[in-house]
């Protein structure tokens, strides 16, 4: 992926935008210092359909998958979504909180959605994610860093133990820019 950048507010012009309602405001004077990567995949185990956004903007149907029945209610978003063959969406600004991290605890703060800032990687615990991934995240962690120097880059796994696995065992963080 060729170079990306954020604009103030927190988009990035270079991204598909595809708007969640699943966002709200962040704490008054609450500075973004995590970004939290994750995984995702719907249905589980498959690539390149339309589960995430449909779920990300809360329009997946119950009917259309046996697992969409458990989760179909659920009110989540990401920032940012990287597919596998790369590309970019974004689904909330970063400088609003965008709701990804669940009951969550960073280095002794709890509610990362307060000061983080969520990427989903179209993947799961099983699969190796795809070069183009890797590109596309450290273009995007490139960028990020530029208008949040010094965000620390950590797992969904790192701050939710025991309730979250992803990024999981396939993800190669020697490959990311951290």
């Amino acid at each position: 992926m060729s170079a990306l950048h954020v604009e103030a507010g927190g988009v990035a012009p270079e991204a598909h935008q595809i708007a969640s309602p699943n966002y709200d405001e962040r704490p008054d004077g609450c500075a973004i210092d995590l970004i939290v990567i994750h995984n995702i995949s719907l249905p589980p185990g498959e690539f390149g359909g339309d589960g995430v956004i449909n779920l990300f903007t809360n329009r997946l149907n119950p009917e259309a998958h046996p697992y969409y029945r458990e989760i179909h209610h659920l009110k989540v978003s990401a920032h940012f979504f990287i597919r596998r063959n790369g590309e970019l969406i974004q689904f909330v600004p970063c400088d609003k909180r965008a709701w990804h991290a669940g009951v969550s605890q960073w280095q002794g703060r709890e509610r990362c959605n307060d000061f983080s800032i969520g990427i989903e990687l179209e993947g799961d615990d099983e699969t190796p994610f795809e070069e183009a991934q890797y590109a596309t995240l450290n273009a995007l962690l490139t960028a990020l860093r530029e208008i949040y120097p010094g965000a620390a880059v950590t797992g969904h796994s790192d701050i939710a133990p025991g309730r979250k696995t992803d990024p999981g065992p396939c993800f190669d963080w020697g490959r990311v820019s951290r």
